[in-house]
Protein backbone atom coordinates (compact mmCIF):
# COMPACT_ATOMS: atom_id res chain seq x y z
CA UNK A 1 0.00 0.00 0.00
CA UNK A 2 1.47 3.54 -1.09
CA UNK A 3 2.38 6.04 1.74
CA UNK A 4 0.43 8.81 2.72
CA UNK A 5 0.36 11.49 -0.03
CA UNK A 6 2.09 9.19 -2.53
CA UNK A 7 -0.04 7.80 -5.73
CA UNK A 8 0.61 4.85 -7.26
CA UNK A 9 1.52 6.10 -10.60
CA UNK A 10 4.76 7.82 -8.87
CA UNK A 11 5.53 4.72 -7.02
CA UNK A 12 5.61 2.89 -10.50
CA UNK A 13 7.52 5.95 -11.69
CA UNK A 14 10.32 6.01 -9.02
CA UNK A 15 10.75 1.89 -9.24
CA UNK A 16 11.29 2.05 -13.22
CA UNK A 17 14.03 4.23 -12.62
CA UNK A 18 15.61 2.71 -9.98
CA UNK A 19 15.29 -0.81 -12.22
CA UNK A 20 16.52 0.80 -15.11
CA UNK A 21 19.75 2.11 -13.32
CA UNK A 22 20.73 -1.17 -11.83
CA UNK A 23 20.56 -2.78 -15.31
CA UNK A 24 22.44 -0.06 -16.26
CA UNK A 25 25.68 -1.08 -14.12
CA UNK A 26 25.15 -0.87 -10.42
CA UNK A 27 23.17 0.72 -7.43
CA UNK A 28 26.48 2.94 -6.92
CA UNK A 29 25.27 5.15 -9.74
CA UNK A 30 21.72 5.76 -7.93
CA UNK A 31 21.33 9.42 -6.55
CA UNK A 32 21.79 9.33 -2.96
CA UNK A 33 24.36 9.06 -0.05
CA UNK A 34 26.44 6.40 -1.63
CA UNK A 35 26.76 7.91 -5.32
CA UNK A 36 29.91 10.23 -4.27
CA UNK A 37 32.46 11.34 -7.29
CA UNK A 38 35.58 9.81 -5.30
CA UNK A 39 34.01 5.98 -5.94
CA UNK A 40 32.85 6.28 -9.36
CA UNK A 41 36.56 5.12 -10.89
CA UNK A 42 39.28 4.12 -8.46
CA UNK A 43 42.19 5.19 -10.92
CA UNK A 44 40.86 8.41 -11.14
CA UNK A 45 40.71 9.38 -7.19
CA UNK A 46 42.82 13.03 -6.36
CA UNK A 47 44.09 11.03 -3.35
CA UNK A 48 46.00 8.31 -5.76
CA UNK A 49 47.06 10.47 -8.64
CA UNK A 50 48.29 13.24 -6.49
CA UNK A 51 52.65 12.55 -6.19
CA UNK A 52 54.02 11.96 -2.52
CA UNK A 53 50.60 11.22 -0.74
CA UNK A 54 50.36 6.98 -0.63
CA UNK A 55 53.65 6.32 -2.91
CA UNK A 56 55.57 9.62 -3.29
CA UNK A 57 57.08 9.73 -6.82
CA UNK A 58 60.74 11.35 -6.65
CA UNK A 59 63.68 11.62 -8.95
CA UNK A 60 65.91 8.67 -8.49
CA UNK A 61 69.38 9.27 -6.59
CA UNK A 62 72.26 9.97 -8.98
CA UNK A 63 76.33 9.17 -7.88
CA UNK A 64 79.16 10.09 -9.08
CA UNK A 65 81.79 8.17 -7.52
CA UNK A 66 85.60 8.14 -8.02
CA UNK A 67 87.52 5.81 -8.43
CA UNK A 68 84.93 3.98 -10.31
CA UNK A 69 83.73 0.47 -9.50
CA UNK A 70 86.50 -2.37 -9.62
CA UNK A 71 89.22 0.46 -11.00
CA UNK A 72 92.72 -0.93 -10.76
CA UNK A 73 96.03 1.04 -10.85
CA UNK A 74 94.75 4.21 -9.36
CA UNK A 75 96.83 6.66 -8.32
CA UNK A 76 96.69 6.81 -4.65
CA UNK A 77 97.25 10.98 -4.95
CA UNK A 78 94.44 10.79 -6.98
CA UNK A 79 91.28 12.83 -5.29
CA UNK A 80 88.33 9.56 -3.88
CA UNK A 81 85.21 11.27 -3.64
CA UNK A 82 81.32 10.57 -3.84
CA UNK A 83 79.06 13.06 -4.79
CA UNK A 84 74.82 12.95 -4.82
CA UNK A 85 72.20 14.91 -6.58
CA UNK A 86 68.35 13.93 -6.14
CA UNK A 87 69.22 12.83 -2.62
CA UNK A 88 71.87 13.35 0.50
CA UNK A 89 74.69 10.66 1.78
CA UNK A 90 74.20 9.73 5.13
CA UNK A 91 77.21 7.70 5.97
CA UNK A 92 80.63 6.81 3.79
CA UNK A 93 83.61 4.11 4.86
CA UNK A 94 86.87 3.70 2.91
CA UNK A 95 88.68 0.41 4.71
CA UNK A 96 91.84 -1.22 3.08
CA UNK A 97 91.81 -4.89 2.64
CA UNK A 98 93.86 -4.90 6.60
CA UNK A 99 91.15 -2.60 7.99
CA UNK A 100 92.76 0.68 8.39
CA UNK A 101 89.92 3.40 7.41
CA UNK A 102 90.87 6.12 5.11
CA UNK A 103 89.68 9.73 6.92
CA UNK A 104 87.00 12.44 4.93
CA UNK A 105 84.77 14.65 5.12
CA UNK A 106 80.98 15.33 4.55
CA UNK A 107 79.71 18.50 3.03
CA UNK A 108 76.63 20.45 5.17
CA UNK A 109 73.69 19.37 2.75
CA UNK A 110 75.19 16.20 2.72
CA UNK A 111 75.65 16.61 -0.99
CA UNK A 112 79.25 15.09 -1.33
CA UNK A 113 82.05 13.15 0.79
CA UNK A 114 85.93 13.35 0.55
CA UNK A 115 88.84 11.53 1.63
CA UNK A 116 91.36 14.06 3.32
CA UNK A 117 94.09 11.82 3.26
CA UNK A 118 96.00 9.82 0.89
CA UNK A 119 95.86 6.24 0.02
CA UNK A 120 98.62 3.65 0.00
CA UNK A 121 100.15 2.28 -2.91
CA UNK A 122 99.26 -1.31 -3.63
CA UNK A 123 96.32 -1.69 -1.70
CA UNK A 124 92.61 -3.04 -2.11
CA UNK A 125 90.15 -0.73 -1.33
CA UNK A 126 86.44 -0.92 0.10
CA UNK A 127 84.17 2.16 -0.45
CA UNK A 128 80.87 1.51 1.46
CA UNK A 129 77.90 4.46 1.79
CA UNK A 130 74.65 5.08 2.37
CA UNK A 131 72.37 7.12 0.96
CA UNK A 132 69.22 8.88 1.34
CA UNK A 133 66.73 10.13 -1.74
CA UNK A 134 64.55 12.99 -1.71
CA UNK A 135 61.59 10.52 -0.18
CA UNK A 136 64.09 9.43 2.80
CA UNK A 137 64.80 6.04 1.46
CA UNK A 138 67.76 4.49 1.87
CA UNK A 139 69.62 2.24 -0.47
CA UNK A 140 73.26 1.35 0.21
CA UNK A 141 76.20 0.31 -2.16
CA UNK A 142 79.14 -1.56 -1.44
CA UNK A 143 82.20 -1.15 -4.56
CA UNK A 144 85.86 -1.86 -4.57
CA UNK A 145 88.85 -0.60 -5.97
CA UNK A 146 92.73 -1.22 -6.56
CA UNK A 147 95.63 1.30 -5.76
CA UNK A 148 99.10 1.45 -8.11
CA UNK A 149 100.91 -1.67 -7.87
CA UNK A 150 104.42 -1.83 -6.73
CA UNK A 151 106.02 -2.11 -9.81
CA UNK A 152 104.79 1.65 -10.62
CA UNK A 153 105.66 2.62 -7.33
CA UNK A 154 108.63 5.65 -8.17
CA UNK A 155 111.69 6.54 -5.35
CA UNK A 156 113.99 9.15 -5.59
CA UNK A 157 117.39 10.14 -3.67
CA UNK A 158 118.11 13.80 -3.15
CA UNK A 159 121.43 15.22 -2.05
CA UNK A 160 121.92 17.09 -0.25
CA UNK A 161 120.78 15.70 2.85
CA UNK A 162 118.17 17.27 4.87
CA UNK A 163 120.22 19.85 7.21
CA UNK A 164 123.35 19.63 5.42
CA UNK A 165 125.89 22.62 5.41
CA UNK A 166 127.68 22.84 1.97
CA UNK A 167 129.90 25.01 -0.52
CA UNK A 168 128.53 27.70 -2.66
CA UNK A 169 128.75 25.39 -5.87
CA UNK A 170 126.95 22.74 -4.55
CA UNK A 171 124.07 21.73 -7.34
CA UNK A 172 120.80 20.42 -5.61
CA UNK A 173 120.48 17.02 -7.02
CA UNK A 174 117.17 14.50 -7.46
CA UNK A 175 118.41 10.73 -8.76
CA UNK A 176 114.75 9.13 -9.38
CA UNK A 177 114.27 5.17 -9.29
CA UNK A 178 112.46 5.76 -12.47
CA UNK A 179 112.29 7.03 -15.90
CA UNK A 180 110.67 10.31 -15.98
CA UNK A 181 109.27 11.13 -19.31
CA UNK A 182 106.93 13.88 -17.78
CA UNK A 183 109.60 16.44 -16.96
CA UNK A 184 107.36 19.25 -16.44
CA UNK A 185 104.87 18.00 -14.10
CA UNK A 186 107.91 16.99 -11.77
CA UNK A 187 109.15 20.06 -12.22
CA UNK A 188 106.21 21.98 -11.27
CA UNK A 189 106.11 19.67 -8.49
CA UNK A 190 109.18 21.11 -7.00
CA UNK A 191 109.52 24.39 -5.35
CA UNK A 192 112.76 25.76 -4.75
CA UNK A 193 113.86 29.26 -2.60
CA UNK A 194 116.60 30.45 -0.86
CA UNK A 195 117.03 33.35 1.59
CA UNK A 196 118.95 35.04 -0.72
CA UNK A 197 116.25 35.40 -3.66
CA UNK A 198 118.19 33.68 -6.41
CA UNK A 199 115.96 31.84 -8.72
CA UNK A 200 117.69 28.83 -10.52
CA UNK A 201 116.58 26.43 -13.13
CA UNK A 202 116.67 22.58 -13.54
CA UNK A 203 118.88 20.61 -15.88
CA UNK A 204 118.36 16.99 -16.92
CA UNK A 205 121.36 15.00 -17.09
CA UNK A 206 119.58 11.76 -18.04
CA UNK A 207 115.63 10.43 -17.51
CA UNK A 208 116.58 9.84 -13.66
CA UNK A 209 118.65 12.65 -12.70
CA UNK A 210 118.21 15.83 -12.67
CA UNK A 211 119.87 18.94 -10.67
CA UNK A 212 118.80 22.64 -10.01
CA UNK A 213 121.62 25.11 -9.77
CA UNK A 214 121.10 29.71 -10.08
CA UNK A 215 122.79 31.57 -12.39
CA UNK A 216 125.91 32.62 -10.02
CA UNK A 217 126.75 30.41 -7.06
CA UNK A 218 125.10 30.61 -4.32
CA UNK A 219 124.98 33.33 -1.87
CA UNK A 220 127.62 32.46 1.32
CA UNK A 221 125.81 31.48 4.20
CA UNK A 222 122.07 31.21 2.77
CA UNK A 223 119.61 29.40 3.23
CA UNK A 224 117.92 26.62 0.45
CA UNK A 225 114.54 25.22 1.25
CA UNK A 226 113.41 22.26 -1.58
CA UNK A 227 109.60 21.09 -1.41
CA UNK A 228 109.07 18.46 -3.16
CA UNK A 229 105.21 17.56 -3.67
CA UNK A 230 105.86 13.96 -5.85
CA UNK A 231 103.51 12.31 -4.49
CA UNK A 232 100.90 11.05 -6.63
CA UNK A 233 102.76 12.69 -9.38
CA UNK A 234 102.72 10.83 -12.89
CA UNK A 235 106.36 10.50 -14.27
CA UNK A 236 105.17 8.71 -17.34
CA UNK A 237 104.50 5.37 -18.85
CA UNK A 238 102.54 4.65 -15.25
CA UNK A 239 105.45 5.13 -12.87
CA UNK A 240 103.59 7.20 -9.70
CA UNK A 241 105.77 9.37 -7.41
CA UNK A 242 104.86 8.18 -3.90
CA UNK A 243 106.81 10.78 -1.62
CA UNK A 244 106.38 14.36 -0.85
CA UNK A 245 109.44 15.67 1.00
CA UNK A 246 110.73 19.09 2.20
CA UNK A 247 114.68 19.64 2.12
CA UNK A 248 117.01 22.78 4.06
CA UNK A 249 120.00 22.97 2.71
CA UNK A 250 122.78 25.66 4.39
CA UNK A 251 124.96 27.51 2.66
CA UNK A 252 127.97 28.34 3.86
CA UNK A 253 131.09 30.84 3.40
CA UNK A 254 132.31 31.02 -0.44
CA UNK A 255 135.51 28.87 -0.55
CA UNK A 256 137.34 29.47 -3.67
CA UNK A 257 140.35 27.59 -5.05
CA UNK A 258 142.29 28.47 -7.93
CA UNK A 259 144.64 25.27 -9.56
CA UNK A 260 147.15 26.59 -12.35
CA UNK A 261 148.61 24.35 -14.05
CA UNK A 262 151.14 26.71 -15.55
CA UNK A 263 152.73 28.67 -12.50
CA UNK A 264 152.01 25.08 -10.62
CA UNK A 265 150.36 27.09 -8.06
CA UNK A 266 146.99 26.31 -5.56
CA UNK A 267 145.51 29.86 -4.35
CA UNK A 268 142.28 29.58 -1.60
CA UNK A 269 140.25 32.42 -0.54
CA UNK A 270 137.08 32.50 2.11
CA UNK A 271 134.43 35.47 0.90
CA UNK A 272 136.74 36.84 -1.90
CA UNK A 273 140.03 37.04 0.68
CA UNK A 274 142.90 35.15 -0.27
CA UNK A 275 143.89 32.83 2.92
CA UNK A 276 146.57 30.25 1.07
CA UNK A 277 148.83 30.28 -1.39
CA UNK A 278 150.58 26.53 -2.16
CA UNK A 279 153.20 24.95 -4.64
CA UNK A 280 151.17 22.47 -6.50
CA UNK A 281 151.91 20.09 -9.29
CA UNK A 282 148.90 18.61 -11.30
CA UNK A 283 148.36 16.18 -14.29
CA UNK A 284 151.31 15.60 -16.96
CA UNK A 285 150.99 15.60 -20.62
CA UNK A 286 149.50 12.43 -21.07
CA UNK A 287 147.16 12.78 -17.86
CA UNK A 288 146.38 16.49 -18.05
CA UNK A 289 143.96 17.71 -15.03
CA UNK A 290 140.99 18.69 -16.29
CA UNK A 291 139.84 22.09 -16.79
CA UNK A 292 136.91 24.55 -15.34
CA UNK A 293 135.51 24.20 -12.49
CA UNK A 294 135.61 21.21 -10.30
CA UNK A 295 133.53 21.20 -7.22
CA UNK A 296 134.01 19.22 -3.93
CA UNK A 297 132.60 15.92 -3.45
CA UNK A 298 133.90 14.22 -0.49
CA UNK A 299 136.58 13.32 1.04
CA UNK A 300 139.03 10.87 3.51
CA UNK A 301 141.82 10.86 5.64
CA UNK A 302 143.66 8.82 3.76
CA UNK A 303 142.99 7.03 0.08
CA UNK A 304 143.84 3.93 -1.21
CA UNK A 305 144.67 4.30 -5.35
CA UNK A 306 145.17 2.01 -7.55
CA UNK A 307 146.51 2.29 -11.22
CA UNK A 308 144.67 -0.30 -12.47
CA UNK A 309 141.51 1.47 -12.46
CA UNK A 310 142.73 4.17 -14.99
CA UNK A 311 143.67 1.21 -17.13
CA UNK A 312 147.59 1.23 -16.61
CA UNK A 313 149.11 -2.22 -16.35
CA UNK A 314 152.21 -3.24 -15.26
CA UNK A 315 155.27 -2.42 -17.44
CA UNK A 316 153.90 1.15 -18.82
CA UNK A 317 156.27 4.22 -17.62
CA UNK A 318 153.12 5.53 -15.32
CA UNK A 319 152.21 2.38 -13.68
CA UNK A 320 152.15 3.25 -10.06
CA UNK A 321 150.40 -0.27 -8.90
CA UNK A 322 149.02 0.69 -5.58
CA UNK A 323 149.36 3.17 -2.85
CA UNK A 324 147.77 5.12 -0.34
CA UNK A 325 147.89 8.96 -0.06
CA UNK A 326 146.95 11.59 2.57
CA UNK A 327 144.14 14.52 2.92
CA UNK A 328 142.64 13.32 -0.41
CA UNK A 329 139.49 15.61 -1.08
CA UNK A 330 137.67 13.97 -4.24
CA UNK A 331 136.66 16.29 -7.62
CA UNK A 332 135.15 14.00 -9.73
CA UNK A 333 133.45 10.48 -9.81
CA UNK A 334 135.99 8.80 -11.70
CA UNK A 335 139.09 10.05 -9.99
CA UNK A 336 140.64 13.29 -9.29
CA UNK A 337 141.42 14.22 -5.82
CA UNK A 338 143.47 17.66 -3.90
CA UNK A 339 145.56 15.53 -2.18
CA UNK A 340 149.10 15.21 -0.31
CA UNK A 341 151.92 14.33 -3.17
CA UNK A 342 153.54 11.48 -3.01
CA UNK A 343 157.76 11.41 -1.58
CA UNK A 344 158.53 10.88 -4.89
CA UNK A 345 156.50 13.65 -6.32
CA UNK A 346 157.51 16.28 -3.31
CA UNK A 347 160.51 17.74 -5.43
CA UNK A 348 158.55 19.04 -8.33
CA UNK A 349 155.82 20.67 -6.68
CA UNK A 350 155.45 24.18 -7.72
CA UNK A 351 157.79 23.11 -10.79
CA UNK A 352 156.45 20.58 -13.19
CA UNK A 353 153.37 18.54 -13.61
CA UNK A 354 153.69 15.01 -13.27
CA UNK A 355 150.64 13.34 -11.86
CA UNK A 356 147.86 11.38 -13.27
CA UNK A 357 145.28 14.46 -13.18
CA UNK A 358 145.17 15.14 -9.44
CA UNK A 359 146.39 18.30 -7.58
CA UNK A 360 148.98 17.19 -5.54
CA UNK A 361 149.95 19.86 -2.57
CA UNK A 362 152.75 19.22 0.24
CA UNK A 363 151.86 18.36 3.49
CA UNK A 364 150.47 21.70 4.74
CA UNK A 365 148.10 22.63 1.89
CA UNK A 366 146.83 19.27 1.60
CA UNK A 367 145.65 19.32 5.01
CA UNK A 368 144.14 22.88 4.77
CA UNK A 369 142.71 22.34 2.32
CA UNK A 370 141.37 18.74 4.01
CA UNK A 371 140.95 20.67 7.47
CA UNK A 372 139.13 23.61 5.76
CA UNK A 373 136.93 22.71 2.33
CA UNK A 374 134.04 20.53 2.01
CA UNK A 375 131.43 19.62 0.46
CA UNK A 376 130.17 22.08 -2.48
CA UNK A 377 133.63 24.48 -2.30
CA UNK A 378 135.05 25.09 -5.65
CA UNK A 379 138.10 24.58 -7.34
CA UNK A 380 138.78 26.36 -10.41
CA UNK A 381 141.62 24.86 -12.49
CA UNK A 382 143.04 26.90 -15.11
CA UNK A 383 145.92 26.84 -18.41
CA UNK A 384 145.98 22.52 -18.12
CA UNK A 385 145.69 21.17 -21.67
CA UNK A 386 142.85 18.76 -20.50
CA UNK A 387 139.24 18.89 -21.28
CA UNK A 388 136.47 19.41 -18.98
CA UNK A 389 135.26 16.49 -16.86
CA UNK A 390 132.27 15.26 -18.31
CA UNK A 391 129.52 17.09 -17.18
CA UNK A 392 128.05 14.31 -15.05
CA UNK A 393 131.34 13.14 -14.16
CA UNK A 394 131.34 14.95 -10.21
CA UNK A 395 129.10 18.21 -11.04
CA UNK A 396 130.32 19.74 -13.88
CA UNK A 397 127.63 21.96 -13.92
CA UNK A 398 129.06 25.00 -13.63
CA UNK A 399 131.19 24.23 -16.85
CA UNK A 400 127.16 24.21 -18.79
CA UNK A 401 127.15 27.72 -19.84
CA UNK A 402 123.75 29.02 -18.45
CA UNK A 403 122.08 29.97 -21.56
CA UNK A 404 122.27 25.72 -22.26
CA UNK A 405 121.42 25.32 -18.79
CA UNK A 406 117.83 24.96 -18.32
CA UNK A 407 116.16 21.94 -21.12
Amino acid sequence: MAPEGWSTGRKLVLLGAVCALAAGGGVFAAAGPLAHPTFASEAASPERSTPGLAFPVVAPVRLDVSPAKAATQVNPGAPVTLKVSNGKIERVALTSDSGGAVKGSLSAAGASWTASEPLKFNTRYTYTFSVLDDAGRKSNTTQSFTTVSTANEADAAIYPLDGMKVGVAQPLQITFSEPVLNRDAVEKAIKITSTSGQAGDFHWFSDTMVRYRPESFWAANSTITMDMQLFGVDLGKGQIGNFNKKVTVHIGDKKVAIADATAHTFTASINDQQVGKWPATMGDTRFPSARGYLVFMEKYRVEHMDASTIGLKPGDPAYYGQLDVNFATRLTTSGEFIHQATDSAMPFLGKANLSHGCVGLGPDGAQWVFDNMTTGDVVQVVNTEGDFAAFDDGYGDWNIPWAQYAN
